[in-house]
């Protein structure tokens, strides 16, 4: 009995005791985004200063814990986690990027820089934020996600190219999109045959972030190339002590959506009996196909990669990947597959005075061009014709057939289309692509002089091509002696880059400079072949050689003053010689500046409320010479073809005709005013920045009309002109809430822009339509935006309907001509805007991107050439009819007809781009999360357009590849 009171006493003394019992813990702190481990973050227990920081693996180990003590978890740009503890051996935690307290570095030109100290307009989008889903290139990552970004593809076609415009264009003749500049390596834009698209040889799945230039005292670093902003595109790079693996793969599923408004064979059928004669209406058939339908098909694509990122020997940080894409396209016969690898490795020596960073990336593309000329016979071929003839001599494809008497046979109407299904059947257009680039970046922190480091960067981006188009003798032909043709191309092009710069950074009490001087040399080489069989039919050399090189060299400075986190001033300038223009005019030189002051960092502003609040003005100037063909200033020679040989006597002499030459081709140059404020509220759950700038550019470029006799043609490009671009834009986001279960994140942008062409002296036609010769739709003239639609007035009657022929005789000279033509709209919006929402309940996420386009307007070809009734029983052929012919009754195609603004359709829309769904298991094994998701893309567009699709590029709707409606299963293993 004793023995039990004293044991029952000692329990009953040690109990309150074990209150105060010291413990410890152990875990693992990551990212939650990526996975990946945090090194340096501090752990610490609240109210005290017992804590410690994680190792290089994100490992940690605390002691001298109490039950009821709260654990701290921070890390720079992280939102601080806060957890209990009752007495866990083990807790990993990931930490949630936090944007808004994120002392966040941004890339700029030859350096980083501390977001909140830039003096330009600059957005920097990274992982978490991109756009998921089935995505083959780097604009798909972006679109929508920032104010004046538009993103528009050429077509639905896996791969295609992409037109990215920062704050509308900025030429009317050059080249108007931004320079990308990848890892230091700026790339030439132009596009290599046998490929799609200038960015498809990086995978998406390796770019860490986009840094987008808008403004000139941000891109001015660039120089020339940077007329149109710049795009900074960052790649992921090895961190961590252990090697960690990162698998993604995803199966996506693309559907056709729409298809061009024709008619069906029973309405075909019912107009051929209305309006034709016997002859016609004896050609009509029995069947009733759709061929829209025929040549589209549901598709499948795969996308894998594996990448892995860690150190080797404890001073060599890695990453490394490979990665497979296999996408079809909806236009039967269209494929995309590439593969790709990645390594990156950025040994340090010399205590970190010596930093080496070591970038590679291969690409191998495959790729199967679908004839895209299916698209628009699919659109007229007749609907009552089967899709073979058993007596068809073309493979027994349905053909509208004449008899040569030359050629003893049944050749193809030269008026006819070609069979739709033939098309796509019997032309194979095939293309492999091999591109590297890498480069060697060496930063040295002198050693005498620590503040100042040497950086030397080489650069290498080459591509060689090799392609053919092979179109089978099965394909129907009216050429009489048609056996088939062959045609086949390689292409190599070498970009080279050196770059040597100092940076200077020095921190004095409240004083703080930055300055980076330097020197760059980039060479561009494209020499290119082709062989072409039916040049040998014709007597003409077969073998076609072109050979073009380019060469930019550049010097640079740029000088970054902080006085007490309060004034910032930003001063650059470069100085560019292009080959491309003469020795005289070739120097181009290009300052900017741009102050801002941190208005919330003052004495007087204190507020509890307002987390920044940063006002930024900036002017800048900047030039173009992208895109214009190379020593135009020179006399240059083109060969006579073989069979245009001058004849002596016996003999037969090769001649030589010279181009076109100007002398006094000069820079087009940009001058930007920007003025911005960036905000950030309550803690920032609120934060965002409005921007208003203005743009004029001088001395623009234009290939214009010239004097006869006195040049070597009546065309040459030739600086005549000076255009306004002016815009605002906004951005806001909001957390309205976050918890440590539930986030809730909004992102809403908006801008307005507007083009004007204020000085031209002669007006150009551009815009070139289907539909009789030589039409055009478009104009450049003084006064209004470039590529302004360029049409007539119509006339309707009482009911709304348009009354064919009838226009509206402007000048009033009782006729109806040219001079009765007016600019009516253009196809750039005048509102852009981007909404995108992420919400996080525990494992769950959902992430929606939209955006919308306001006052684009877009002509509908397809209906202003296919839709008069003539053209169904034309040419001793039937044709089919848009159905637009219902709402016009027109007989005829003539010029008027088609340049009529009936046609000028309002394009704006509401797009749903993009809904994803997914779900992340924590711990399916050590140290391992696993995530799966489902994406739908081009969910849902609302449009008052007519025509497939309201985002067209360049504003003419003409044999448009429709984008399909894609839907993704992936998952994503972090191990």
């Amino acid at each position: 009995m004793r023995t039990f009171i004293k044991s029952t006493l000692f329990l009953l003394f040690m109990l309150p005791m074990s209150f105060f019992a010291q413990n410890s813990v152990s875990g693992t702190v990551t990212e939650a985004a990526t996975g990946m481990p945090v090194p340096g973050a501090n752990v610490i227990v609240k109210g005290t200063s017992n804590g410690t920081i994680t190792d290089f693996d994100g490992l940690y180990t605390i002691e001298n814990l109490v039950v009821g003590d709260t654990i701290a978890y921070s890390f720079l740009g992280f939102a601080t986690k806060e957890i209990p503890f009752t007495g866990q051996e083990t807790i990993n935690v990931q930490l949630e990027e936090d944007q808004a307290t994120l002392d966040e570095v941004v890339v700029v030109g030859y350096g980083t820089i501390r977001k909140k100290d830039a003096t330009g307009a600059v957005n920097q989008i990274s992982t978490e934020d991109f756009n998921q889903g089935q995505v083959n290139t780097a604009g798909q990552l972006i679109t929508g996600k920032i104010a004046g970004v538009t993103v528009t593809s050429d077509g639905g076609a896996p791969g295609e190219g992409q037109n990215i415009n920062i704050r509308g264009i900025g030429s009317i003749s050059l080249n108007s999109s931004p320079l990308y500049v990848v890892d230091g390596i700026p790339l030439d834009n132009s596009i290599v045959g046998g490929s799609r698209n200038p960015l498809d040889f990086i995978n998406p799945n390796d770019i860490e972030s986009m840094t987008v230039l808008k403004d000139a005292s941000s891109t001015a670093i660039y120089g020339s190339r940077a007329a149109n902003g710049v795009i900074l595109i960052t790649t992921k790079k090895g961190k961590g002590q252990e090697f960690k693996f990162n698998y993604s793969g995803n199966t996506t599923v693309s559907r056709p959506t729409k298809y061009v408004d024709v008619m069906n064979a029973d309405q075909f059928r019912t107009l051929v009996n209305e309006v034709g004669n016997d002859a016609a209406i004896a050609r009509l058939g029995n069947a009733n196909t759709n061929w829209q339908k025929e040549i589209y098909s549901e598709a499948i694509g795969f996308d894998h990669n594996l990448s892995t990122t860690g150190n080797i020997g404890g001073f060599m940080p890695t990453r490394a990947s490979i990665g497979y894409t296999d996408q079809d396209g909806i236009l039967s016969g269209d494929n995309f597959s590439r593969t790709t690898g990645s390594i990156n490795l950025r040994p340090s020596f010399m205590d970190g005075h010596l930093k080496v960073e070591l970038n590679a990336r291969g690409m191998y593309t495959e790729n199967t061009f679908a004839n895209r000329d299916a698209i628009g016979t699919s659109v007229g071929y007749d609907p009552t014709q089967a899709i073979y003839d058993a007596n068809s001599p073309f493979g027994n494809y349905n053909s509208w057939l004449v008899y040569s008497e030359e050629a003893d046979r049944y050749v193809l109407n030269n008026l006819a289309p070609v069979n739709p299904i033939a098309l796509i059947n019997e032309k194979d257009d095939s293309a492999e692509v091999r591109r590297f680039i890498g480069n060697a970046k060496v930063d040295y922190k002198l050693h005498f002089f620590p503040d100042i480091t040497a950086t030397v960067n080489i650069g290498l981006d080459k591509t060689n091509s090799n392609g053919r188009t092979f179109v089978s003798k099965d394909m129907p032909s009216a050429q009489l002696d048609w056996n088939g043709s062959y045609n086949s191309y390689s292409n190599i092009s070498t970009n080279k880059l050196f770059d040597a710069y100092l940076t200077y950074d020095k921190d004095f009490g409240d004083h703080s400079l930055t300055a980076v001087v330097g020197y760059s040399y980039q060479s561009f080489e494209r020499n290119k072949d082709s062989y072409n069989s039916l040049r040998v039919q014709d007597g003409v050399n077969p073998v076609v050689i072109d050979n073009e090189k380019s060469v930019l060299l550049s010097y640079f400075g740029r000088a970054n003053y902080n006085y007490a986190d309060r004034f910032l001033i930003t001063a650059t300038l470069r100085a560019d010689a292009s080959s491309k223009l003469n020795p005289n005019d070739r120097w181009g030189y290009f300052p900017s500046t741009a102050v801002a002051w941190n208005i919330h960092n003052e004495e007087f502003f204190k507020s509890n409320t307002i987390d920044q609040l940063k006002l930024r003005v900036g002017y800048g100037e900047i030039a173009n010479v992208n895109g214009l063909k190379d020593y135009l200033y020179l006399t240059r020679y083109n060969a006579s073809q073989q069979n245009a040989y001058y004849q002596f006597g016996p003999s037969y002499y090769q001649t030589y005709r010279p181009e076109a030459i100007n002398k006094d081709l000069r820079w087009e140059v940009g001058k930007t005013f920007n003025a911005g404020i960036d905000y950030s509220f309550f803690d920032s759950r609120i934060s965002g920045s409005v921007n208003a700038y203005l743009k004029k550019t001088e001395d623009l470029i234009s290939y214009v009309t010239v004097d006869p006799f006195t040049n070597f043609s009546n065309k040459i490009d030739k600086n005549i002109g000076d255009m306004e671009n002016k815009g605002i834009e906004f951005e806001v986001n909001v957390v309205p809430v976050r918890t440590d279960d539930f986030k809730w994140s909004i992102g809403y942008n908006i801008a307005y822009n507007d083009n004007e062409i204020t000085n031209l002296p002669d007006q150009v036609e551009v815009g070139g339509i289907n539909g009789g010769t030589g039409n055009n739709i478009q104009l450049h003239k003084e006064g209004y935006s470039p590529f302004s639609y360029w049409v007539y007035k119509q006339v309707y009657d009482e009911a709304g309907r348009p009354i064919e022929g009838a226009y509206v005789d402007r000048n009033g000279d009782n006729q109806i001509n040219d001079d009765d033509k007016y600019l009516y709209k253009d196809p750039f919006a005048d509102i852009t805007m981007g909404l995108n929402t992420n919400l996080s309940f525990k494992n769950w996420d959902l992430a929606i991107v939209s955006r919308a386009s306001l006052g684009n307007y877009a002509y509908n070809n397809m209906a202003s050439a296919k839709s008069y009734e003539i053209r169904a029983t034309e040419n001793s052929i039937l044709t089919n009819l848009h159905r637009d012919y219902y709402n016009t009754g027109f007989q005829s195609l003539t010029e008027t007809n088609l340049q009529s603004d009936y046609y000028i359709q309002d394009a704006s829309f509401f797009k749903l781009d993009n809904i994803t769904l997914g779900y992340t298991f924590d711990q399916i094994f050590k140290e391992s999360t696993l995530r799966l998701y489902g994406t739908a893309q081009n969910v849902l567009i609302v449009t008052d357009y007519d025509g497939l699709d309201p985002e067209i590029n360049g504003g003419i709707d003409n044999n448009f590849y429709p984008r399909p409606r894609m839907y993704t299963i992936g998952v994503n293993l972090n191990f």
